[in-house]
């Protein structure tokens, strides 16, 4: 600023000095009117870079630096290089807010700001999506005009945000259960910060399923158990009943160790992180297996019918897989009538896969169940499993065995037409080796 007044001093002076040199020579009056002249011209080129200096502020260039003689090219000089910083300054404060825009916008969290009148002022697209709103057709309506649960607007209005409120069927597939919190902040504005909860509240559930299952199933042999000590303790029987009353006893006893045994497999199973074996499984040997433990099951009630082709061998944790087929097996034994027939097919599939099938006549699945046979515990006719000796574990072990070998479960049923459940397994986990005759294999019992 002092070398301004400088420069501004020196050319007054300088504009005086030749004022004066003029003056000198022409006289007093020519010096007068040449003044005149000089203050005339001075002021219409100050008024010249004065508009252009409001041009200038009103529509600033950040290019070349104006040219100009004098004070106004310092000043021109100094507003150019001030513009240029500040036009800097704010660039880098929308790339900044652009760049927190974008974070907020790549988090897992729903976010919804609120002024202090509880309006939208912005959300995020994960908010969208769990409110089922617009962030522009929305922006600034009340949020409780948009969200009108009961429990979220007492919510808001009890001012209580210490901890999260549970919403359910939020958002467009109207099944989301939200952990909703405010955050207030600022001038009695609030962040309101919302998680997808829905997998958790669905695995506590399933936990809360599982433990009451677990006590359920091993309640009623233990009452059974209780029950029949006591009376063989208290009254006097005869051999006869007491030895019917032991083989009641046995059985109850065995139910709930194979219950314990499948939730040792089943947890062994799930705990396991690492990959599954890569033992080569004889399928030929397998199949002649599942056979013989299919008709030692039947007792001769029902037709065991093998359909295997040779030379093709799986790779995978042989007990993990023979378990998975035995399930299989069993359960076609178990819940076909005497005189039906259970077929056990192994074969090549699309792909340079491999498929394993059984195929029953039973009683056949309402389709309403199928999707749900995986589950742990899960019972069409809980009666009817127990008669069979089930513990509703088989089908959730062989699924945990199939995710850990890369293969799928398919079921097909009809009422009164009999199942057909079939593991196909992807062509990483099918081996080619030199075909063996079936021998064997092609047996009735």
């Amino acid at each position: 600023m002092n070398i301004i007044w400088a420069r501004a001093l020196a050319i007054l002076l300088l504009q005086a000095a030749i004022a004066a040199a003029v003056g000198w020579l022409l006289g007093v009056r020519a010096g007068f009117i040449t003044a005149i002249v000089l203050l005339v011209i001075q002021a219409f080129f100050n008024v010249h870079h004065a508009q252009r200096l409001w041009r200038l502020l009103d529509a600033p260039v950040y290019g070349e630096v104006p040219s100009a003689l004098g004070l106004w090219g310092e000043i021109y000089y100094r507003l150019h290089k001030l513009a240029k910083r500040w036009h800097s300054q704010v660039k880098q404060v929308e790339q900044q807010h652009a760049r927190f825009i974008q974070a907020i916008q790549a988090s897992p969290n729903g976010v919804i700001m609120l002024d202090e009148q509880n309006q939208i002022e912005w959300c995020n697209a994960i908010a969208e999506h769990h409110f089922g709103i617009d962030a522009k057709r929305d922006l600034r309506q009340q949020i409780t005009h948009l969200l009108r649960q009961p429990t979220f607007v007492h919510y808001l209005a009890a001012e209580r945000y210490d901890e999260a409120l549970i919403m359910y069927h939020m958002g467009d597939r109207r099944q989301n259960v939200l952990s909703v919190q405010a955050f207030p902040y600022g001038d009695n504005r609030k962040l309101v910060i919302s998680l997808d909860v829905t997998d958790i509240e669905r695995t506590d559930a399933m936990r809360r399923d599982f433990v009451a299952n677990v006590s359920h199933e091993l309640k009623t042999p233990l009452t059974v158990l209780s029950g029949f000590l006591e009376t063989v303790g208290e009254l006097p029987l005869s051999a006869e009943d007491i030895q019917r009353y032991v083989e009641i006893m046995r059985q109850q006893a065995s139910r709930m160790q194979n219950i314990v045994n499948d939730l040792l497999t089943l947890a062994k199973l799930e705990g396991n992180a690492k990959p599954a074996g890569d033992e080569r499984l004889d399928m030929g040997q397998q199949i002649r297996s599942l056979r013989d433990d299919a008709q030692g099951l039947s007792q001769g009630k029902h037709v065991v019918e093998v359909d295997a082709v040779g030379g093709l061998d799986l790779r995978g944790a042989e007990s993990e897989l023979h378990s998975a087929f035995s399930n299989l097996v069993s359960n076609a034994v178990r819940y076909t009538p005497a005189g039906g027939t259970i077929r056990i097919e192994w074969a090549p599939d699309a792909g340079g896969g491999a498929r394993f099938s059984v195929i029953d006549s039973g009683l056949g699945i309402p389709p309403e169940h199928i999707p749900r046979l995986t589950e742990r515990f899960y019972r069409i006719d809980r009666s009817r499993s127990r008669d069979t000796g089930g513990t509703g574990l088989g089908l959730a072990i062989v699924k945990h065995v199939l995710t850990r070998h890369q293969a799928q479960l398919q079921i097909k049923s009809e009422e009164g037409k009999g199942s057909t459940f079939t593991i196909r397994f992807p062509s990483t986990r099918v081996m080619h080796g030199e075909i063996k005759a079936p021998a064997g294999l092609a047996a009735n019992g």
